[in-house]
């Protein structure tokens, strides 16, 4: 079983400080064999990421994670950056390039919860992200659980890390290739959520009082 945390920020997150070369450390050193980057509207962090990497057993996905005004979106597997817009823009864009989409945190209270209409956009969604270890309010991952049950969509989890303690907090199970696990539905999320409100309180500091650090 491998086991990636989908769903981490860099520094060219506003509210992160993550390194990359200090990432792949900390994913390989607590046994994840892979993971995603996916910063706020913006690739150059996954990119970055992606060519330090040089262990062949450990994949690193070029993702991103797309503000839309109807809530946020998570991309896999994308080859340029995705153009905030509508979502289902925002999801047409990411099927042109052969990438996954995946709701994120669609219940959430402190961050960007999704106002859609989930019937609209169900065919182009890949997945919907169930297990967020930044979820202070664990039960709203049972909401987005049980949308996912009722969409049949795919369910991952990641650790929605900003700083290097909550890398691999949340992460997705799965066998042999990730493509063909959502695809067929064969996903498994777990994780711990006990160091989610120290998370966003450093975010929000990073963001608030230091925003100009990282150019």
């Amino acid at each position: 079983m491998k086991r990636f945390d989908l769903h981490i920020h860099t520094k060219y997150s506003k509210c992160s400080k993550n390194d990359p070369s200090k990432i792949l450390k900390i994913a390989k050193n607590i046994g994840l064999n892979g993971l995603a980057i996916t910063d706020h509207d913006e690739i150059k962090g996954a990119v970055k990421t992606k060519k330090l990497n040089k262990d062949k057993n450990f994949e690193v996905i070029i993702g991103e994670e797309i503000k839309t005004p109807q809530g946020e979106v998570l991309a896999y597997y994308l080859n340029k950056k995705i153009i905030p817009s509508n979502i289902e823009e925002v999801l047409d864009q990411i099927k042109k390039q052969g990438g996954l989409a995946v709701l994120a945190h669609p219940f959430a209270l402190i961050r960007k919860s999704f106002q859609g209409d989930i019937q609209k956009i169900k065919n182009k969604l890949d997945g919907i992200e169930c297990f967020n270890s930044r979820s202070f309010f664990y039960w709203l991952d049972k909401k987005a659980d049980k949308l996912a049950e009722k969409y049949k969509l795919a369910k991952t989890g990641g650790s929605d890390a900003h700083f290097g303690f909550e890398i691999g907090k949340g992460y997705t199970e799965f066998q042999d290739n990730l493509r063909t696990a959502i695809k067929k539905k064969k996903t498994y999320i777990t994780g711990t959520y006990r160091y989610s409100l120290a998370g966003d309180l450093l975010s929000f500091f990073t963001k608030r009082v230091i925003k100009n650090v990282f150019k």
